[in-house]
């Protein structure tokens, strides 16, 4: 598990996507995910699948799996 206490209050994680290969796969993996409760920060990179994620709390996976998919990509697990 890659989460990470970064600053009080703040938690980091990083989660493999699948499927992105260009700056607009990027923006659209984190316009959605960026539209989730506590999120602060997203940093999607597809020459890598990472995308880095700082939230308030923990964020719930399946709700981050179901922001990637609305994006139309695939969440295949923490990197």
């Amino acid at each position: 598990m890659s989460a990470q206490t970064d600053t009080p209050g703040s938690v980091t994680a990083v989660y493999q996507v699948s499927g992105m290969s260009c700056g607009h796969c990027e923006g659209s993996v984190s316009s959605e995910i960026s539209q989730l409760p506590g999120v602060s920060s997203v940093k999607a990179v597809a020459s890598t699948g990472e995308v880095t994620v700082v939230s308030a709390a923990p964020l719930d996976e399946e709700a981050v799996r179901a922001a990637v998919d609305e994006a139309g990509f695939e969440l295949t697990g923490r990197a």
